[in-house]
């Protein structure tokens, strides 16, 4: 067998027990997460371990975020295709790759240079030409290609960044994990009902980085 059909076994099995097992249900983020070569996004003396059930490290003091968690925050957008989805810690780009099977367009902020680097080249090798990724404080967002109909973020804020809120589109959410610097987190999704009206459900407990940056921890 080699390493590529490795890596695809690997990856079924991935979809099948930590993903369809444990309660994803949406078909169109069970088949992104079953088309992006995960491997292709983590270290290369990591690949073997690119399929674990957890979080692996990146560089920089980062993390590829857990499969499972991933599918989680994804399904939790309620994508149905085409939209335009603003990514907020890029990391290594896979949760980007992933939205960018179901979305039409999406922007991905990442606020450490050498990862934001790396993660475009990494997109633009796998064939993502529907990512942009920018370089700058994902805490502010990216307010010249709002509204949003979806926005992710991959690392525990404080509170909700309200200049986030308020670039999503009437009807979009906003999944943001918001809590404590140093422990658990509650992973909430906020939907704009109206122009000064929001929803906010709590989707249980979530470990994440900080969120750094003028509206999250200093």
């Amino acid at each position: 067998m080699n390493q590529g059909n490795g890596f695809e076994s690997q990856r079924a099995s991935m979809v099948d027990y930590q993903l369809r097992a444990r309660g994803i249900r949406s078909i169109k983020v069970l088949e992104a997460m079953g088309q992006v070569a995960r491997e292709k996004f983590v270290p290369k003396n990591m690949q073997d371990c690119a399929y674990d059930d957890g979080p692996l490290p990146i560089g920089a003091g980062q993390t590829i975020s857990q499969p499972y968690i991933v599918a989680l925050m994804t399904e939790a957008l309620d994508l149905k295709g085409g939209e335009t989805v603003l990514d907020i810690g890029t990391g290594s780009g896979y949760a980007a790759a992933v939205m960018a099977c179901i979305a039409g367009q999406v922007f991905s902020i990442e606020r450490i240079p050498e990862l934001a680097e790396r993660a475009a080249r990494t997109l633009a090798s796998e064939g993502f030409g529907n990512v942009e990724v920018h370089c700058g404080d994902g805490t502010m967002g990216w307010p010249e290609h709002q509204p949003f109909e979806g926005i992710i973020v991959a690392a525990g804020a404080p509170a909700v960044p309200e200049s986030l809120k308020h670039q999503l589109a009437v009807g979009g959410h906003l999944v943001i994990p918001v809590g404590s610097e140093h422990s658990v987190q509650a992973l909430m999704r906020i939907t704009r009902l109206a122009d000064n009206e929001f929803r906010t459900e709590d989707l249980g407990a979530v470990r994440f980085v900080p969120l750094l940056g003028e509206q999250g921890w200093s």
